[in-house]
């Protein structure tokens, strides 16, 4: 079974080591100071070829502890979670901030903002597996995309991988909070031949729930139509015409929303959306939001890395920007306050158009549908985009042939005013859920 032993008594136990450290720190003469104590468990399997390629079950654990003397800072981390070792981990946090120069914007966040009575998100559901059925069920995903097609000739392998993890965080403002949580996953990946040719491509699922993961076979046979349907591809001539991302891929342009509008990059100067609360970046009748509390959700969270309780907001709202990604640093950098996003985002969700993928191809007419990017083209501070690009030509709103050797270019802004749709295919794997964005036009550059 992967599951931490004692649960409930061993996070009370985190909680006792953390005040243990937050005291001792004290009496170190720190004027304030914060712990975290995590420990994880897990089992990843891989297959290939029929064979068995990896099997490994996991333990790992950690505390890292950060003191201020005023607005000095330090850190420093131990993987024994004896008393002795947290006390020599903390003198040497302390020694590290003695010497370490002032930085007026250190420090805890706000007392006020701590998460008071934090929700019970339902993160927690360990999988009662064993290696050999951790096996077998990479083997029916790996044999069912194998005997999916003749041209399918080979594999890159099917995974499962379960995890529960435990943690503790607490700093000198109060804050004293025990979170627990689930990840398992199935993938396969797998490579067609045709001719000289070869295409791979692949398939997960995953979730906090192993109940709720998709059968081994359906990942296994959606691995291997995806990766058949590439074979036959060619470049284009270069031209103009609109893409339509595919949701697994659409998430990716958020992301880069997220990153423009993070506070680090905003004190840095280096994001193409500087000082763009208020402004219109989105057309009109997009909303994204902020959604931390969805129970079971891979984004979900009641506080964050500084223990401030989140909340949901928009990020977007008709189009215009509402609010930054703020922890209480660059929240006093920039003269604001923290939106609850020490250590990242929770769940955001974009508004559908009410058009499926269907719909959106119609809609389309003639252009690309992207299923894969390559290489990372994005420059943050002027917002330029061009990556390497595989998908599909369409033609009267039907998909025509698969496509390859392109690159595809524009500019995250133009991009962003350009969307035309977003569809209710909505991809629910990650803390980014949005369905397919169809973006008015773009630089397709092929032959």
């Amino acid at each position: 079974m992967i599951e931490l032993e004692n649960r409930q008594a061993l996070g009370a136990e985190f909680q006792e080591l953390a005040e243990f450290v937050l005291k001792a720190a004290k009496e170190r003469g720190a004027s304030a100071a914060e712990v975290g104590i995590d420990k994880g468990t897990g089992l990843s399997v891989e297959v290939r070829m029929g064979k068995v390629d990896k099997l490994q079950y996991h333990r790992d654990q950690g505390a890292s502890l950060t003191v201020y003397f005023g607005h000095k800072k330090g850190f420093a981390s131990s993987g024994d979670f004896s008393r002795k070792a947290l006390e020599d981990t903390l003198d040497a946090a302390c020694r590290i901030a003695r010497y370490t120069a002032e930085d007026e914007f250190n420090g805890l966040a706000d007392p006020e903002l701590m998460a008071k009575n934090p929700l019970d998100l339902d993160l927690y559901h360990p999988w009662e597996i064993n290696a050999d059925r951790a096996i077998e069920l990479a083997l029916q995903a790996e044999g069912t995309a194998r005997a999916y097609d003749a041209r399918i000739t080979n594999s890159d392998g099917a995974s499962v991988d379960s995890y529960a993890g435990l943690g503790v965080y607490a700093n000198s403002n109060g804050f004293n909070g025990l979170n627990s949580s689930t990840r398992h996953s199935l993938s396969c990946s797998i490579v067609a031949q045709e001719n000289t040719a070869m295409q791979r491509d692949y398939w997960y699922t995953t979730s906090c729930v192993a109940e709720a993961l998709d059968s081994a076979e359906s990942v296994g046979q959606e691995a291997a139509r995806r990766t058949v349907r590439r074979l036959g591809g060619k470049s284009i001539p270069t031209c103009e015409a609109p893409v339509l991302y595919a949701p697994e891929l659409a998430r990716g342009l958020i992301g880069h929303l997220v990153s423009a509008l993070s506070g680090a990059s905003q004190y840095r100067k280096a994001s193409f959306l500087l000082d763009s609360v208020g402004k219109q970046i989105f057309p009109e009748f997009l909303q994204l939001r902020e959604c931390p509390h969805i129970p079971r959700a891979p984004g979900s969270r009641a506080w964050d890395a500084e223990g401030v309780a989140t909340q949901e907001r928009d990020i977007i709202l008709n189009g215009q920007v509402q609010g930054y990604f703020l922890g209480s640093y660059s929240a006093r950098k920039l003269g604001l306050q923290t939106t609850g996003n020490a250590g990242g985002s929770s769940n955001l969700l974009l508004t559908h158009t009410d058009a499926s993928f269907q719909d959106l191809l119609k809609q389309m007419g003639r252009g690309l549908l992207v299923t894969e990017l390559i290489g990372s083209g994005i420059n943050m501070i002027t917002g330029d985009y061009s990556r390497g690009a595989a998908g599909f030509w369409v033609e009267n709103g039907e998909l025509q042939y698969p496509v390859e050797e392109i690159t595809i270019a524009s500019n995250l802004k133009d991009m962003y005013l350009g969307i035309q749709g977003v569809g209710t295919d909505i991809d629910q794997r990650g803390s980014i859920q949005t369905g397919s964005i169809l973006v008015n036009r773009m630089t397709i550059a092929g032959q």
